[in-house]
């Protein structure tokens, strides 16, 4: 697939994607916005800043806590978001809390979170509210495959996993899985390049978008509860905690895949799925939870939240507590 610039109209969302796109965005973004961002990410697109009505920085934590503890002061129905998975989700969990409100993504990772209505909500909102997916997205692959070499392998492995995981669910669909396997095979080739070149990034993020299109389209189950439940009770960071998980659980996915869809991504991929993601590991320079500082007391704390997660049920047969400890200590 090229990964020349296009512009896609899905339903009531534009994609704008590729290199330069960046600076289409006054022509979308017409009405006055306030923006989300990190100290990182706004410095990568300074007029998208400087146009804002007001700059709001996205402090590490919780999407849920992150997201209350900004309600009162971000303002606007238009929130653009400017940066990682986590500055995504706080916008779309605002949005929700406060509709009608729309969300502008211009993502500086291969997080994917521009391309789901998947996130928590602002702690505080009923369970049952709509969640939000961002109207328009701005994919520039010189912000989104921005990141250093080694914390690209670990982006990668969290969009191989999307790649990976969603075409294996309830909700699982032949467009997911031609996306998936398309994703796979595009992150495999821009990994693979080693050199950081531009090609080899955008490749990466065309990869990842199609990526999160995969999991807005199907959901997820085993393999994202294993990772967001160590992200939220450990110290462990949303990409590393993908790169050292997916190995294991892909290992667990395969006995909840009747139709082969792995042998296909093992197509795509050109080798096993087990050993690129453990490839991936190493050049993220990642080996085991135990290395990144989780106790293997935090194991069982981690199996024991992660055994009341819904989403389990979205790739049967649901993981049971014993073998979501099992995963963990795999991994350990």
């Amino acid at each position: 697939m090229s990964t020349q610039a296009f512009r896609w109209h899905d339903g009531e969302r534009v994609v704008l994607f590729g290199r330069g796109v960046l600076g289409q965005a006054a022509g979308l973004l017409d009405a006055r916005y306030a923006i989300l961002t990190t100290p990182r990410a706004r410095h990568s697109a300074p007029d998208l800043v400087a146009r804002a009505t007001a700059v709001h920085d996205v402090p590490p934590g919780r999407v849920d806590e992150i997201a209350a503890s900004l309600r009162e002061a971000v303002r606007g129905e238009l929130l653009v978001a400017l940066g990682g998975g986590r500055v995504i989700d706080v916008a779309k969990a605002l949005a929700a809390a406060d509709p009608p409100r729309r969300v502008a993504a211009v993502p500086t990772t291969l997080s994917g979170a521009e391309m789901t209505a998947i996130h928590r909500h602002a702690e505080g909102v009923e369970p049952g509210t709509p969640r939000v997916r961002p109207a328009i997205v701005i994919n520039d692959p010189a912000l989104s495959a921005s990141q250093p070499w080694a914390e690209l392998a670990c982006s990668a492995a969290n969009a191989l996993g999307h790649a990976a995981e969603g075409p294996l669910t309830r909700y699982s669909n032949p467009v997911a899985r031609m996306s998936g396997l398309e994703a796979a095979r595009l992150l495999q080739h821009g990994m693979a390049m080693g050199d950081g070149s531009d090609e080899a990034r955008d490749r990466l993020a065309l990869g990842a978008l199609l990526a999160g299109y995969v999991i807005g389209s199907t959901g997820y189950g085993l393999h994202h509860v294993l990772s967001q439940t160590l992200v939220r009770f450990t110290q462990v960071g949303h990409g590393t905690a993908n790169a050292l998980m997916l190995p294991h659980s892909l290992r667990a996915l395969t006995r909840r895949d009747p139709d082969g869809y792995l042998q296909g991504l093992a197509g795509a991929l050109g080798e096993n799925p087990l050993i690129f993601t453990e490839w991936l590991r190493g050049r993220a320079e990642l080996r085991s939870l135990r290395e990144v500082g989780v106790h293997e007391s935090e194991l069982d704390l981690c199996a024991e939240a992660a055994s009341h997660r819904a989403e389990l049920e979205m790739t049967p047969p649901a993981a049971d507590r014993r073998e979501l400890r099992e995963i963990y200590a795999a991994a350990y």
